[in-house]
């Protein structure tokens, strides 16, 4: 495969102790409109996305549940899946770390690390916190007030055993190389200055492994200790792609593009794995991008605060779903919260911002200009050989504007993005409408209204195309609504082909038709 067509994009794997939340959605989201737009770039994509399976976690929750641990993360795996593609997440892989080819990767990695001389024995004491599945620095845990920061309510535990060591202090000139060398290795700005602080301040060798657990990966070189779980769980991005089980495979397809993961796990992402594979002798990523988080505001206090389940403010994302659309979930995290910052959300902003991009805006484009097709054409605007499309750009660059937003996409500058679809594409058209009056003037020119709807219908082609990562199903209706296919495929529009018009033989209305309309796409929903 050539270097250039190749994109390789992987998101956290989730602990599977309860169901995905609207912030593990926010994540999925994220990553799904990156690879939906490399694969409209020409790119050979492979999205990959999973379970972190061997914790503590899991078999606390098993037992609970008094079940074995395989069946319960089996089962997870099936209910994470089935959100996923409730959100019409486009993943190419789901790995699930109790895996076999997980399995054979993991031992055939630390095993190489071990010859390579970064993995010793020794004796390990320290507080232990289960829900970040890590050791805490007393620094942390004086911050935490005698608790760890990310889960003040679950109580830290002391832990005193003989494990072996990863030699992390070892690599921290390396690695500070490689972000000068690398200046976007590390995403936004912000995470990276965050990284590069804290490897310049000393890195500590860490514990990789833990004694007398029967769930998990047993150590290739002693058997009495399971590997930890984040020297585990990130070896996921390799064993995934072939690292132990298919070696032609992984060459094909590693290094990876970029990881997308949550701002909470950037240390270990840009300071651990590179670190890791640098022992193994492996390719680096080529990016770590850490997007920020979710909060919902307390309706008591009016703060807001960071899902979670312990506060009882954690929404799934089928109930949004189920309620409303995909589309509308999707539509409301990628352009109301930066991506690479935080956001916030309630329901009344969520209705809000649903009437108003797509009950009022973009499905009402659609209703209106179908429905003149139909009234004064009957759905046939007949040949559109020698007619001006571009009319209703009035000004509009839409060459330079798809320019600039393949570089805000490709940054993940998702709310930015739409926002410039929204104003300057959707209200362009919906300001041609209501300057050219074509409900009145059909009256008096029928062929003036057939050229004006002829270049309305041209832009919800434009629009249906620049949605396509973020909408993909709103953005087909769009595109199908009219026989746009029938002159180019709908599987092979690409941002490049936005500006370029409709050159088919004739222009027709082929969207579903109801009783004589075209079916609402987004019918207004209540906001309190």
């Amino acid at each position: 495969m050539d270097e250039q067509q190749r994109f390789y994009i992987t998101t956290a794997i989730d602990y599977p102790n309860s169901r995905p939340h609207i912030g593990t959605a926010f994540e999925k989201i994220g990553a799904d409109v990156q690879a939906r737009f490399r694969r409209m770039e020409g790119a050979a994509v492979h999205f990959l996305m999973g379970n972190d399976e061997n914790t503590i976690k899991v078999t606390q929750r098993a037992r609970e549940l008094n079940v074995e641990p395989k069946a319960y993360v089996d089962d997870m795996a099936r209910q994470f899946q089935d959100v996923w593609r409730a959100l019409e997440i486009s993943n190419d892989d789901f790995i699930q770390t109790s895996e076999d080819r997980h399995h054979v990767g993991c031992r055939k990695f630390i095993q190489a690390v071990y010859d390579a001389g970064d993995i010793y024995k020794g004796t390990y004491a320290g507080h232990y916190c289960t829900g970040c599945e890590s050791f805490k620095t007393e620094k942390e845990v004086a911050e935490g007030g005698g608790r760890c920061p990310n889960h003040p309510n679950t109580p830290l535990s002391w832990v005193e055993e003989d494990n072996y060591y990863f030699r992390l202090s070892a690599f921290g000139d390396r690695l500070l190389a490689h972000y000068a060398a690398n200046p976007d290795f590390i995403q936004p700005e912000s995470r990276r200055n965050e990284i590069i602080s804290l490897v310049e301040g000393g890195l500590t060798d860490i514990s990789i492994t833990r004694k007398g657990f029967t769930w998990g990966i047993p150590v290739p070189f002693d058997p009495n200790q399971t590997i930890y779980v984040w020297f585990d769980a990130l070896l996921n991005y390799v064993t995934a792609a072939g690292y132990g089980t298919d070696e032609e495979r992984f060459a094909r397809t590693w290094p990876a593009d970029v990881h997308v993961i949550g701002k909470d796990i950037t240390r270990f992402h840009c300071a651990l794995w590179p670190a890791m594979l640098m022992s193994a002798g492996l390719p680096l990523p080529k990016k770590v991008f850490g997007h920020g988080f979710v909060y919902r505001k307390n309706e008591m206090t009016g703060e807001a605060e960071k899902l979670s389940k312990s506060l009882g403010n954690v929404v799934e994302p089928m109930e949004l779903i189920e309620k409303f659309s995909a589309e509308a979930f999707r539509y409301y995290f990628m352009s109301q919260c930066p991506f690479g910052g935080d956001g916030e959300f309630s329901f009344e902003r969520f209705a809000d911002a649903y009437n108003s991009g797509l009950a009022n805006t973009l499905g009402n484009n659609y209703s209106r200009i179908i429905t003149m097709c139909l009234k004064y054409f009957e759905g046939d605007l007949g040949s559109v050989e020698g007619l001006d499309l571009t009319a209703w750009r009035r000004g509009l660059d839409l060459s330079a504007l798809v320019a600039d937003l393949r570089e805000k996409v490709g940054a993940f500058d998702y709310n930015t993005a739409l926002q410039r679809i929204w104003l300057e594409v959707i209200d362009a058209a919906n300001k041609y409408l209501q300057e050219t009056a074509p409900f009145k003037l059909f009256k008096t020119d029928p062929e003036a209204t057939r050229v004006i709807l002829a270049n309305l219908a041209d832009s919800m082609r434009v629009t249906a195309v620049l949605i396509k990562p973020f909408l993909p199903r709103v953005a087909e209706t769009f595109y199908t609504a009219f026989n746009f296919g029938d002159h180019q495929p709908w599987d092979e529009v690409s941002y490049a082909t936005a500006p370029k018009p409709f050159a088919g033989d004739r222009l027709q209305v082929t969207a579903p038709i109801v009783e004589g309309k075209p079916a609402p796409l987004f019918p207004k929903i209540d906001s309190k």
